[in-house]
């Protein structure tokens, strides 16, 4: 990336909001960061009932939100791939202190602006330690599912998607 681009943040989830693009998209990640799905790959599958985001969000590229149905009265979880509910209110993860102040949707939200070339080292660590630690629910899939039956456990392979981990493959 030759010079780093200042995105301005004035959505429903969070306004004035300004941070700075330092690689380019999808590029340059940690090596013990390698997500299975892109983030436009996460919303075209089906993820947290269509409720994440209830508008397409202009920090992000509107061809990541082409396939998306969203849900302004709450997750649905018939917009999830697996057709199952696989997520904690934000409200839970606020209580527990998994909010990060400059991302207030958690996880993927980070995920998203991180995909865009955003990097705060520190939090960035933090949020790779966490996807690292979900890597316990394929094990378990793994040890109590037939490969390549995507019947077995659909609530654990939706929250290992709402994780960038592509649960079809196990």
């Amino acid at each position: 990336m030759d010079t780093p681009k200042e995105i301005t943040v004035n959505e429903q989830y969070q306004t004035g909001y300004k941070y700075t693009l330092s690689e380019p998209i999808g590029k340059n990640f940690d090596p013990a960061f390698k997500p299975q799905l892109t983030p436009k790959e996460m919303l075209d599958l089906g993820i947290f009932g269509g409720n994440y985001f209830t508008e397409t969000p202009n920090e992000f590229p509107k061809t990541w939100f082409e396939n998306v149905v969203f849900s302004n009265n709450g997750a649905k979880k018939e917009l999830n791939l697996f057709k199952v509910n696989a997520s904690q209110p934000l409200s839970v993860w606020q209580r527990k202190g998994w909010i990060y102040f400059e991302d207030p949707k958690g996880w993927f939200l980070w995920y998203c602006r991180y995909y865009m070339g955003r990097r705060i080292p520190e939090e960035d660590q933090r949020q790779i330690k966490r996807w690292l630690a979900i890597k316990r629910h394929i094990s378990q899939l793994q040890n109590s599912c037939l490969a390549g039956d995507i019947s077995c456990q659909p609530k654990r392979r939706q929250a290992l998607l709402h994780w960038a981990y592509d649960s079809r493959k196990l």
